[in-house]
């Protein structure tokens, strides 16, 4: 383990807090919805829970409490590029590309990509995505079980003998409710179980009647039409840096996912809702906000750190030299544009202007 790494990890451990716990678990799901829909780690859903419940939190909000909907505003208007899912990307003697912030849904709000997008992505000659592993659901899981321990319990432990009591009685009705029972899953790793206790109805209905995400899509129809498809990461890689994080903090967020019951239909609601406006900016600030008694910055910031800007950084090393190749569509997820070292910083950097589309 690196010095970085076992930092990490002991400040995980030191500070997040249970307000902190909440963040994280509602930012893995929506950083794990990919995975989760490909991968298909769900169970079968009836045609009735088709429609979305969930409300919008920031809504609720301005009109419930409207000084922190003031303070969410303005910690939102200092995020670098905070707004904007469509980016246009230019350098002299380059053909233009265009990236686009995703969410890993299968919503038709979300489906309906932004004014002009659709278009490039048609006329692009790449089709950049998180993983090509997204193609082949068969081929993807067979890399990921490759190596058990990035999804299985394999030395006698299990989450029946990690959890409390309590915690577990939590869990396993928690799981009765989507009509797992937990002996059938009780040797996966957490984030693996977080794919069963975290996805509204809905979503898990579409899957089931094969309703492609915003991601799938786009590099089916690249496929089809028999475009270059590139990924920047492995399903594998992704499950490796969320392996990094400490065990403790896995299973505390299981559980706090399993607390929050509907609330996490009303984080899917507001989260879709603010992708759609654009306003990308505004995600952690209002979950920030709406935790149980606040989140802990330092705690959540070590998250931050692994799962979001490292990868970050991956991804525009990898992109690097299709962009230098001209006309291509990067699609990955919209948490991974904005901020000073989000990709639309980071493409910058290497020399290119990038102008968001509105």
């Amino acid at each position: 383990m690196t010095p970085a790494l076992g930092l990490s990890r002991h400040l995980f451990l030191s500070r997040a807090q249970s307000a902190t716990l909440w963040l994280i678990a509602a930012v893995h799901v929506l950083a794990l919805a990919s995975f989760i829909l490909v991968l298909g780690f769900l169970a079968p859903a009836h045609a009735e829970t088709m429609s979305c419940g969930g409300k919008n939190l920031l809504d609720e909000m301005r009109t419930g409490k409207p000084s922190d909907y003031q303070e969410v505003m303005t910690e939102a208007g200092k995020v670098v590029n905070g707004k904007g899912i469509f980016w246009k990307i230019e350098k002299k003697g380059i053909s233009p590309s265009y990236l686009l912030g995703t969410m890993h849904v299968t919503d038709p709000r979300v489906l309906r990509m932004p004014a002009g997008a659709a278009e490039a992505s048609k006329n692009a000659s790449t089709i950049v995505v998180e993983s090509d592993e997204i193609l082949d659901e068969k081929k993807a899981m067979a890399g990921i079980f490759a190596d058990p321990e990035l999804t299985m319990f394999t030395d006698g432990r299990s989450i029946k003998t990690l959890l409390s009591p309590q915690d577990l009685a939590l869990l396993e009705a928690g799981l009765k409710q989507r009509g797992i029972p937990l002996s059938a899953v009780s040797q996966m790793k957490p984030w693996m179980l977080m794919a069963f206790v975290s996805l509204p109805a809905c979503e898990t209905a579409r899957k089931s009647d094969d309703v492609a995400f915003l991601d799938k899509r786009i590099t089916l129809d690249a496929a089809a039409s028999g475009k270059r498809v590139v990924g920047l990461e492995t399903f594998a890689e992704q499950l490796s840096t969320l392996a990094a994080i400490p065990l403790d903090i896995h299973m505390k967020s299981l559980i706090e996912t399993v607390k929050l019951g509907p609330r996490m239909d009303d984080v899917f609601e507001t989260m879709t809702d603010l992708y759609v406006s654009g306003e990308i900016g505004l995600t952690i600030p209002l979950l920030k906000k709406v935790a149980p008694d606040g989140a802990d910055d330092a705690g959540y910031g070590q998250f931050e750190e692994l799962v979001v800007r490292r990868r970050n950084h991956l991804m525009a090393e990898r992109a690097a030299p299709v962009l230098s190749q001209g006309n291509a569509f990067i699609a990955v997820g919209a948490l991974h544009l904005p901020d000073t070292e989000g990709l639309v910083e980071l493409i910058r950097s290497q020399g290119y202007t990038v102008t968001a589309i509105n």
